[in-house]
């Protein structure tokens, strides 16, 4: 009797990290595995749609403080999800653990790690983040959804899988991308994620205003807004009668990427991933003040395919906003190039890819 393989996933409690494992989980469902989710308690939000056999909460904690009592409380926090993963893997008895990034990823991986468990750590970003750095040297390989910036040769083996995306994305990707014409409707999507998004809300209703009247006028605009700025981005909007939907938080996102002719956004891997695999031009703005410029790394990378414009917030100004929309409006010919390009950069089979690791990795 064929004994059913068991993985151990374990992911951060946002969605940059719990979707890329969900889509894996599907992956692994349909290859006969039994999954069990270790995660963070952010993560009640999204497990609803997790296929897991089992999702087991995990004590973990980031180093966000330096003084003596803050360290201290992150290291006893860190050690309690230790204890209650080395516990767990104990009971489940994995053939393979996968790590998805983020500090709750540490104390499940390090525990099967020690446990002599197989081990697969996925990183999203063209950048290893720290915790994966530190767990990169014991684990038993890394797989990537961008061929990295650079990385410590004492790491384990890395293999390019790209990243896997949510079924969402895989569905708005059969949308072929409908090309503006010169003096049509142009679909302009601008989202920032609970971090970047209000950046945007402030700089596009200024850009917006400088636009000459005609060509604002056949401007189609869908933006996230945080909470507490949607109310002064639909007055500002409005003041311009521009034709503007504005939303605090999209649960078809994909979707509308795939209904629009350009999207200006933040360069999170997600973002950066389904923007290729859908095929769809882009302004990608990276987030500032990140030590490690993860999303910098990310739209350079395709940015260097051709399949997107990398603009830096501080040169992204409302004057230069204006610019770049008025070009495109006047000149649209070139965001189909752009979108036949990022289409040619996404990685369709990459939650196969990484399954196929996992796999791999599982049977030695």
């Amino acid at each position: 009797m064929v004994k059913t393989r068991v993985a151990l996933l374990s992911a951060g409690g946002t969605g940059g990290h719990l979707f890329p494992a969900q889509a894996l989980a599907h992956e692994l469902k349909a290859r006969g595995w039994i999954v069990h989710l270790a995660t963070d308690p952010r993560a009640q939000q999204y497990i609803d749609d997790f296929p897991a056999d089992g999702v087991h909460i995990v004590e973990s904690a980031t180093f966000s403080g330096k003084s003596p009592a803050a360290l201290a409380r992150t290291a006893w926090r860190l050690a309690m999800g230790y204890v209650k993963s080395w516990r767990l893997i104990g009971k489940l008895k994995p053939d393979v653990a996968v790590g998805f990034g983020g500090y709750p990823t540490v104390p499940p991986l390090l525990a099967a790690t020690h446990r002599k468990i197989p081990s697969v750590l996925h990183e999203q970003n063209a950048v290893i983040g720290r915790a994966n750095r530190f767990l990169g040297k014991r684990v038993t390989a890394i797989a990537t959804g961008f061929k990295l910036a650079g990385h410590d040769v004492a790491l384990a083996p890395v293999t390019v899988t790209g990243n896997p995306l949510r079924p969402l994305a895989h569905e708005a990707a059969e949308k072929n991308y409908d090309a503006p014409q010169k003096h049509g409707p142009f679909k302009l999507l601008v989202f920032g994620g609970s971090q970047g998004a209000r950046y945007f809300s402030q700089t596009v209703p200024k850009a917006l205003a400088l636009l000459a009247p005609d060509l604002a006028f056949r401007l189609r605009l869908v933006l996230q807004a945080r909470p507490e700025d949607a109310v002064d981005v639909r007055s500002a909007l409005g003041v311009l009668e521009i034709d503007a939907q504005v939303e605090e938080f999209f649960t078809d996102l994909p979707q509308r990427i795939a209904d629009s002719h350009l999207v200006i956004c933040r360069a999170g891997a997600s973002s950066v991933s389904e923007l290729a695999l859908i095929g769809r031009p882009s302004i990608l703005v990276p987030l500032p003040g990140s030590l490690d410029d993860d999303q910098g790394a990310n739209a350079a990378r395709l940015e260097a395919e051709g399949g997107a414009q990398l603009i830096r917030q501080a040169e992204l100004t409302p004057e230069a906003m204006c610019d770049l929309l008025k070009q495109h409006l006047e000149n649209p010919d070139g965001l189909a190039l752009q979108a036949k390009n990022a289409k040619k950069a996404g990685v369709p089979r990459a939650a196969a890819n990484l399954a196929d690791l996992v796999e791999h990795v599982a049977g030695r």
